[in-house]
């Protein structure tokens, strides 16, 4: 059946928030994670990740049990590995290069703790014009000043409710 035009208005305005944060990952932060994705499913929203573990799953799984949509870019050639919490597999075969994609699925990040990996998704976001949000993340300086290009939040509400207010 072909998509009635609402339906197709509806995706359009549908937002799209990326959730970024290490696999391996502290207690809090997943706990954060998962209620993050809760908030982002209750938004009517869809959770954008690297579908993998820690952050990344807790998102999904608090995103999902909420009812939410959740889509996750992992780095293989292969669904192993994906968060049960995904309802779309993306096997990207980039490596931590699939990191871009996250961010490009996304009209918003929310960065929750971080390794590297979550440090170059936000430095693509920033790079893409795209609003970063961070949870106890990572706190940028260029020549030895600070440059405060990330928007800080002290809660999942924070960070759910502040990403929502950059979009408009």
């Amino acid at each position: 059946m072909i998509a009635k035009s609402k339906d197709r208005d509806a995706a359009r305005v549908t937002r799209y928030i990326a959730v970024c944060g290490p696999a391996d990952a502290t207690e809090e932060e997943v706990a954060w994670a998962e209620h993050i994705g809760r908030l982002i499913a209750d938004a009517g929203a869809v959770l954008v990740c690297g579908g993998l573990g820690g952050v990344m799953d807790a998102a999904a799984h608090g995103a999902r049990r909420a009812g939410g949509k959740t889509v996750g870019l992992l780095p293989g050639d292969t669904r192993a590995g994906a968060s049960k919490y995904l309802s779309v597999v993306i096997p990207t075969g980039l490596g931590e290069g699939r990191n871009a994609l996250v961010v490009r699925a996304a009209d918003a990040v929310i960065a929750v703790g971080g390794a590297f990996g979550t440090l170059s998704e936000i430095a693509f976001a920033l790079k893409a014009g795209k609003p970063v949000i961070g949870l106890h993340t990572w706190h940028l300086e260029k020549s030895g000043k600070k440059v405060s290009v990330i928007h800080r939040a002290r809660t999942p509400e924070d960070a759910v409710e502040l990403a929502f207010k950059l979009l408009g």
